[in-house]
């Protein structure tokens, strides 16, 4: 069985639970419930509490949560969430026993990896760490391979985040020994795909038909006239529902590949060999790594290389030691920001402010200042009046023509 699913929390022993995608409305109906059910503080009085006895657990965020004691001692017990497997150290006070919840199951599965045995037949400290900032709330695709010998045992599972293996990335990083040596290799020929013969290039979005409206945000200015776009079918539950079964122009698809592996970018070599319009993941001034592509290289001492960010339109010129090859799978994802010139206006005859874009001379740092202040952050409306030989688009917000508002102080004339 394959399922989605999202990692509710990693054991100090290296297990890993799991909630899946299918469950998650029942959970909540479920914590709904308990809230509503337990208005009351936790017990107050001394109370005998037994190992393994139920009860609610008053969180952090100050909801109630289905726990089970583990351990006794002291003023504070340990107590396990069961529907999220994690365990905590909790004052008696923050705990009140129960059993109107038992007859339902644990929503989280408690699972480890298929065939992989971490080095000296435990999960290390580091192993765990590393387990924790990869796997932590996020969502993962489960492939079951054994069922446990009894209802409470762990599953047996092949776990991928990002098109990865996590039993081959863990064995890679030498944490572990995954026995299915094949899936290593396929690991390792999958980090370093990018390094084959032939120039491997980024997909190009599919565009909406001329005449449709659909929204947008502007994530890069070239010039008031020309910019980059990236659309946005999230808010438009149409074109969403449209585009549901494309996985490929799934964004959300792409930011979660994308932070995985900015979890193991060390597993990815450093280009050596620049070539022009070559893909590649950049690292960004956050400390974070986006795809790019290489525009122009400048063999100079400091060697810097001009390279563009593909998802957003934006340009930075860098040095060397910050581009990583790309793995092949970053690839499947279109690119998701469009360069398109925006119609209905055009420089403005008298705009008398001196100071001009360098590239772009016929428009003022005025007028660019203006549009991005119009158009930054902003939820927008595109419609398209042409795909060639150029994308040309009007702009709008609401149902205004983010243009107008520079005609309005003379920074822009009206283009019939």
């Amino acid at each position: 069985k394959i399922f989605q699913a999202v990692v509710s929390c990693v054991g100090y022993d290296g297990t890993i639970y799991i909630i899946p995608k299918s469950l998650e409305m029942a959970l909540e109906k479920l914590m709904t419930k308990i809230q509503n059910d337990f208005k009351c503080l936790g017990v107050q009085e001394p109370y005998c509490w037994k190992k393994g006895q139920a009860c609610v657990v008053r969180g952090s965020d100050t909801r109630w949560y289905r726990g089970k004691v583990v351990e006794l001692g002291g003023d504070t017990l340990e107590v396990q969430y069961i529907d999220h497997g994690c365990t905590e150290r909790i004052p008696q006070c923050h705990l009140y026993p129960t059993t109107l919840y038992t007859g339902i199951p644990p929503f989280c599965i408690p699972c480890q990896l298929y065939k992989t045995v971490p080095m000296g037949h435990f999960w290390q400290q580091d192993a765990i760490v590393c387990l924790q900032d990869i796997l932590a709330n996020e969502e993962v695709e489960i492939h079951v391979q054994e069922l446990p010998d009894n209802p409470w045992g762990k599953l047996s599972v092949k776990l991928y985040f990002g098109g990865v293996s996590l039993s081959s990335f863990m064995a890679c990083q030498k944490y572990c020994v995954a026995e299915d040596c094949e899936d290593t290799l396929k690991l390792v020929r999958f980090l370093l795909e990018g390094h084959v013969p032939g120039l491997p290039s980024y997909m190009l979005p599919s565009l909406p038909p001329s005449g449709e409206t659909f929204p947008v945000r502007v994530t890069h200015l070239v010039s008031p006239k020309e910019v980059y776009i990236c659309l946005d079918s999230s808010k438009d539950p149409m074109k969403q529902a449209a585009t549901e079964g494309r996985t490929s122009c799934d964004s959300e698809g792409l930011d979660k590949a994308l932070k995985w592996f900015n979890k193991s970018v060390e597993s990815l070599p450093l280009v050596t060999n620049f070539q022009k319009g070559m893909p590649c993941l950049v690292e960004y001034q956050d400390g974070l790594w986006y795809r790019a592509k290489i525009l122009s290289i400048e063999e100079s001492d400091p060697f810097n290389i001009l390279v563009q960010f593909v998802d957003f339109g934006s340009f930075l010129v860098v040095s060397r030691s910050r581009l990583r090859h790309i793995p092949v799978y970053l690839l499947k994802y279109p690119v998701q920001a469009v360069r398109v010139l925006l119609a209905g206006f055009k420089p403005a005859l008298y705009d008398k402010n001196e100071k001009r874009i360098p590239y772009a001379p016929e428009w003022s740092m005025e007028a660019l200042w203006a549009m991005m202040e119009h158009v930054e952050g902003k939820q927008l409306s595109a419609y398209i009046l042409a795909v060639s030989p150029e994308v040309t688009i009007s702009l709008y917000d609401d149902e205004n023509l983010v243009h107008m508002k520079l005609i309005e102080v003379g920074l822009a004339d009206l283009d019939e």
